[in-house]
This record gives C-alpha cells, sequence and structure tokens, in this order.
C-alpha cells in the first residue's frame, strides 16, 4: 500500500491542488489528512470538498474543531482568531457537518495518526524533550504528526535515544525495525520552516519508506484571494516566505 501523507491545508486549495497533482503522479493508493483542513486561508469549502471526493482518510485539527465549535477559538491568538470566525461563516452545512465528523486520532495496520503530540492531540512537539515524551505515549512503530508546519523526523532506538532532523527540503526516511518514528510531513497550505513549497510525505508500506516532498504553487494568487476575502494581511505575506 502506498500512502500521500498530508497537513495543515488551512483552507489553501491552491497548494492542495498542486499537492493532489504529484501525488497523483506518484500512484499512490489512499489519501491520509492529518487534520487543519480549514483556518487561516481563503477557500475552506474548497479544501473540504477535495478530500471529501478522494475519500481521504482524515482527522481533526485544532482549527477545524475551533470552526465548528463556538467556544474554541478563545485560545487561538488574534490573527487565528480572526480567521477562524470567517471561517465559520464561509463553511457550508455538507462541511461543517464533515468536519464535525472527523476522529482525532486514526491507526492503521503499521502505522498512525495524530494531529499534534500522541496522547494530547493539540499539543506541539518542537524539539527532542517534546519527543520523547510523545514516544513514551505511542505503541506504533510509525506515527504521523501535523501541527507545527514543519518537515521533520524524531527517531527513538532501543535504549531509548532520539534522534531529530530537519526536511525543509525534502528527504528520504528509511523505516527500519531497531527504530520507533515520529515523522511530520509539514504544512501543504502554510509551511513555517522558511521554504515556500507545499510539503507534503509519501508513505510505501511494502518498502517500509516514507519520502518527504515539495511542490511549487502561486503563492501570489492565494495572496490575493486573501486580500480579496479580507482576511489580515499577515496571514498571506507569511507565505511567501514558508514563515
Amino acid at each position: 500500500m502506498r500512502y500521500g501523507v498530508i497537513s495543515d491545508i488551512h483552507s489553501n486549495v491552491d497548494a492542495l491542488a498542486s499537492v493532489v497533482r504529484e501525488l497523483d503522479g506518484l500512484e499512490i493508493d489512499t489519501l491520509v489528512c492529518l487534520g487543519d483542513i480549514v483556518g487561516y486561508g481563503p477557500s475552506p469549502n474548497e479544501a473540504c470538498d477535495v478530500l471529501r471526493e478522494r475519500n481521504c482518510i482524515a482527522i481533526a485539527g485544532n482549527h477545524d474543531e475551533a470552526a465548528v465549535m463556538s467556544t474554541d477559538a478563545d485560545t487561538f491568538n488574534a490573527l487565528a482568531r480572526r480567521a477562524i470566525v470567517w471561517t465559520r461563516d464561509q463553511l457550508s452545512e455538507a462541511n461543517r457537518a464533515y468536519l464535525q465528523g472527523l476522529p482525532r486520532e486514526h491507526r492503521f495496520d503499521s502505522f498512525a495518526i495524530i494531529h499534534g503530540a500522541p496522547g494530547s492531540p493539540f499539543d506541539y512537539i518542537q524539539n527532542v524533550a517534546d519527543a520523547e515524551a510523545g514516544f513514551e505515549r505511542v505503541t506504533a512503530p510509525l506515527t504521523f504528526i501535523g501541527h507545527t508546519h514543519v518537515a521533520e523526523v524524531y527517531y527513538q532506538d532501543g535504549t531509548g535515544r532520539t534522534y531529530h532532523q530537519r526536511l525543509s527540503a525534502g528527504g528520504r526516511i528509511d523505516i527500519v525495525p531497531e527504530y520507533r518514528y515520529i515523522i511530520n510531513p509539514g504544512s501543504v497550505g502554510q509551511p513555517r520552516d522558511r521554504n515556500p513549497q507545499a510539503s507534503f510525505a509519501t508513505y510505501d508500506e511494502a518498502a517500509r519508506l516514507v519520502e518527504i516532498r515539495r511542490v511549487t504553487y502561486d503563492v501570489m494568487r492565494v495572496r490575493e484571494r486573501m486580500h480579496d476575502a479580507r482576511l489580515p494581511v499577515q496571514l498571506g505575506d507569511r507565505l511567501a516566505i514558508g514563515y
């Protein structure tokens, strides 16, 4: 089985379309999304529609839940909160129901997916100490996470020693039995690793191989759409620098 693994689309359907085209060329079997389908960007319904049409196996991110639960935006910063309020007004009833029905995690035969940290789905894994705490709560040999918008891998050997590697330009990760892995494919719609290209991963289950990939899309077009929607200008500006 070959999986396409995406995360943090954030209503950026232009970036999502570029990623999906790449995945179609790679002939994946199943599309998997690690959450935060909406928020920040100008196309929440279109992003949801793409995933629904492709029978994507998706879980909820914190922005997804906030967009359909009236009290959940209180903990967000001012820019994110404005985008969430805007998104609530845009969502169709069908996509609102879709987001409401998403689980917070999902387990496959050889891996698990969660938006943030294992055991605390909306906490962040941002360093080795966070990853070590996460490894204490996982049973799967491979866990995919999102949330930080940074493409990277944490891996732990049998003695408990944990290693970390950033993959902002993409890269290959061979999944070997001697280690456990927590892998972040980066963000499709709002990367924060100083690379504005959309980020995603593929996982070949038989070959036990994960590849982080990047693809270019029309950032200026998305910024124009955000401007037309009167979303905060800072949210569009950061797309150009990948942060």
